[in-house]
């Protein structure tokens, strides 16, 4: 019954690329110049894509770069948004009663390079699901979990 089900999956997987290919080449180029603009990119050529991804502004850029080579390993990617959002996911090196101790050391740095507003921190397990959200009110000066 398995074997049936994977068998299945497979020819699925195989019948859907197979469609995907005759639409795109079928298509013709109108539709893909439709879609594209014609802006210029607001980076530089010389920042590669991962650093896009750390943030999207300088500062959240070098605070994501720093928490990934700070992390020795704990840390498998991290970005920062709006410099007051950091999202990071862990490896499977971190144990879950490590997670909240971790959130808090991360907020804390964050709030040594981002004072002066509320933040945000995202705690995603290494399969990218969101574990654990972190928030420091600076009104009140405290974290919290949820």
């Amino acid at each position: 019954m398995i074997v049936l089900q994977q068998s299945r999956k497979i020819l699925a997987t195989f019948v859907l690329i197979l469609v995907l290919m005759i639409t795109t080449a079928c298509a013709g180029s109108t539709v893909a110049q439709v879609d594209r603009t014609t802006t210029s990119p607001a980076i530089g050529r010389d920042v590669t894509y991962a650093e896009l991804e750390r943030g999207n502004t300088p500062g959240g850029q070098t605070f994501g770069n720093w928490v990934l080579q700070a992390s020795s390993g704990l840390v498998k990617d991290a970005y920062v948004r709006d410099n007051n959002k950091l999202g990071v996911v862990i490896s499977p090196q971190v144990r879950p009663n490590e997670v909240r101790p971790l959130a808090k050391s991360l907020v804390q740095g964050f709030h040594k390079n981002f004072p002066n507003q509320d933040l945000k921190v995202l705690i995603y397990a290494p399969d990218k699901k969101l574990i654990l959200t972190t928030e420091y009110d600076t009104q009140t000066n405290q974290v919290k979990y949820s």
